[in-house]
């Protein structure tokens, strides 16, 4: 299925000495982003793709699809397959190491992994077909680690007349207690990615992932990091202003490609955010670098000096958070506002 002659996979001509305690994880960026999980044993490399990758919790249940045996020197493999060749696209080791087995056969493989990243007892149970099922056996490496949260919706703001340092029924004296950050008119989504695949969440509950499949590649970017954003869906016009119109038309059809704008963490690699203060909130945002081809973190400034700019570029106005609070799924929040540019600033 691989012409050797472009592909720089090893195609296992050369006798590779067999110890056969060893494993390997690849991080396989093809049409479909997944993970190899390949077992040494009797002189090949047992192996199965794993969507969504290795589960960290046993909470967590993940398919995996049994594939050839590959030849034992691809345990060291990283590169990138040819378009057009089987499985093209970008090969990274994800982790090496060792495995103690106590079961393998046809139908169920047990196994103990001694890795950097993947530790501890590991089930695969075949379903039916190329279909097995991995099933992490111990506690998470991590004891403080929990699944991802399901169910979850944008916090809300509430709409104010004025910044916050100015508005009489806001106990905040200083708008340095409060984040600012531009508020672009457009869709407000939770963004969930696990295993590199996106789930888009309106304000409703609804899932809207169908609607953005740019945001796709986000996934692929973020790779095994796990994390739920809270943010802005915007489509952009030719000018590179956002456009209600052309966002309120993507139900229909796409025209132009949207844009994420985050604003802040909700959740992060099996650690929730929620009852971190906003600023600690957006630190670990700003950490995690966060910015792409249709993603981007949304700014932070001066209130003042946003709300000026935003009537000037034709924006509704300002989001504000106390920089003290918690994030509340799916809440209208007194401490997350909406301040609209002054009509006479439209």
């Amino acid at each position: 299925m691989r012409d050797f002659q472009r592909t720089a996979e090893p195609a296992g001509a050369e006798r590779t000495e067999a110890r056969g305690d060893r494993f390997v994880v690849q991080e396989h960026h093809a049409t479909a982003l997944h993970w190899d999980f390949r077992l040494e044993r009797d002189g090949v490399l047992v192996s199965w793709a794993v969507p969504k990758g290795l589960p960290p919790h046993p909470a967590q249940n993940h398919l995996a699809v049994h594939t050839e045996d590959h030849p034992l020197d691809y345990i060291d493999f990283e590169g990138e397959i040819p378009e057009g060749e089987y499985g093209g696209g970008q090969v990274m080791l994800w982790d090496q190491g060792t495995y103690e087995c106590e079961k393998f056969n046809e139908r169920e493989v047990i196994v103990v992994l001694h890795g950097r990243r993947a530790r501890g007892r590991y089930v695969l149970v075949k379903t039916g077909g190329k279909n097995w099922l991995m099933h992490r056996m111990d506690p998470p490496d991590d004891p403080t680690r929990e699944p991802m949260p399901s169910g979850l919706s944008p916090m809300l703001p509430t709409t104010r007349k004025t910044l916050p340092e100015c508005d009489s029924e806001s106990e905040s004296k200083s708008e340095s207690d409060w984040l600012f950050e531009p508020a672009w008119g457009g869709e407000r989504v939770l963004l969930a990615c696990e295993g590199g695949r996106v789930v888009l969440t309106a304000a409703d509950g609804a899932d809207v992932t169908e609607r953005f499949p740019e945001f796709r590649a986000l996934g692929r970017a973020l790779g095994s990091l796990a994390l739920i954003l809270d943010g802005e869906v915007v489509v952009l016009d030719g000018t590179g202003r956002p456009d209600p119109a052309l966002l309120a038309r993507r139900k229909a059809r796409p025209e132009q490609p949207a844009v994420f704008f985050a604003s802040d963490l909700v959740w992060l690699d099996g650690h929730p955010a929620v009852g971190l203060p906003a600023s600690d909130r957006r630190t670990l945002l700003a950490k995690l670098d966060f910015g792409g081809p249709t993603w981007r973190t949304n700014p932070t400034s001066d209130g003042q000096a946003l709300l000026a700019a935003a009537g000037q570029q034709g924006l509704p106005g300002v989001y504000g958070r106390s920089a003290a609070s918690a994030y509340e799924p799916g809440q209208t929040s007194p401490e997350f506002v909406f301040v609209p540019v002054p009509a006479k600033d439209r």
